[in-house]
């Protein structure tokens, strides 16, 4: 699974040109084509009737299509087209790719990011965040049978798969590990099932997305990192009358049960809070 925590912005002209040929009005209301500018304000949405929402499409299990072609789904698109029933509206999905989606927000084509966007000090210096909906800290995976690393200290020595631009890299490196280069976490899940690797350092979500899709895997989690990554709805700034709507959707659905549902249902717990 990508980090979205670690990927930088491109710039905003070459985003937009990816937003002007990429984007496609798919799942939730049906579209007759893509709008030059959405419903906005939360007085603007209510009027339309319609939330639309930036999203890749392509994010599985957070954003995506079954078999690649079926109707849109995933962990945030039902999340938040649950957010937009208790404000009263339908959600309407813009589907666009991650490094366009920013670009998109700031002009206008969405209210709101629903993307597994990772908060950190850059992006709320330029955009509003809903209160995450997501926590999930990193962690160490090793084979069931593993009795040697109980901590990132135990790691040094032992070797590691990871992929060299992430910063599970970084964080393997500076425990001391010795890592094995590879492109993601199929091939990290690979090499540490086949026993030629001792570990690998990875979101915890991508983890527990792995174990609902396969269920016995042979493998557990060795150690969590103390600071995790908080996601959350990202909305153009200053739109903050939007931001405390989801806000208060968000409680609610958190309080009736209905966050833990979907959460249980991608990933066998609760990653909400």
């Amino acid at each position: 699974m990508r980090s979205k925590t670690f990927l930088g912005l491109v710039g905003v002209a070459a985003a937009a040109t990816l937003i002007l040929g990429g984007c496609s009005n798919t799942g939730g209301t049906a579209g007759t084509g893509q709008p030059e500018n959405a419903p906005n304000s939360l007085a603007e949405i209510q009027k339309a009737g319609v939330l639309v929402v930036g999203t890749e499409g392509t994010y599985k299990p957070f954003s995506f299509h079954e078999n690649g072609t079926g109707d849109l789904t995933g962990y945030d698109v039902e999340i938040i087209t649950a957010v937009a029933e208790k404000l009263g509206v339908e959600a309407q999905f813009e589907e666009t790719q991650w490094d366009a989606i920013f670009a998109g927000l700031e002009a206008g084509r969405f209210a709101v990011i629903a993307n597994q966007v990772s908060i950190n000090d850059e992006r709320e210096a330029k955009y509003d965040f809903s209160t995450p909906y997501t926590v999930s800290p990193g962690v160490i995976v090793v084979p069931q049978t593993n009795t040697d690393i109980s901590s990132f200290d135990d790691l040094a020595g032992k070797t590691t798969a990871q992929s060299l631009t992430s910063n599970w890299y970084e964080l393997a490196t500076a425990s001391g590990a010795k890592v094995e280069a590879v492109e993601g976490w199929a091939q990290s899940v690979a090499l540490l099932e086949q026993g030629r690797v001792d570990a690998t350092i990875n979101d915890k979500l991508t983890f527990l997305d792995y174990q609902t899709q396969k269920g016995e895997t042979g493998l557990k989690i060795a150690a969590e990192t103390d600071d995790p990554s908080f996601s959350a709805f990202a909305f153009a700034k200053g739109n903050t009358e939007l931001r405390d709507a989801v806000n208060a959707a968000i409680a609610e659905l958190q309080a009736d049960g209905t966050l833990v549902k979907i959460s249980h249902k991608y990933f066998g717990v609760d990653v909400t809070q």
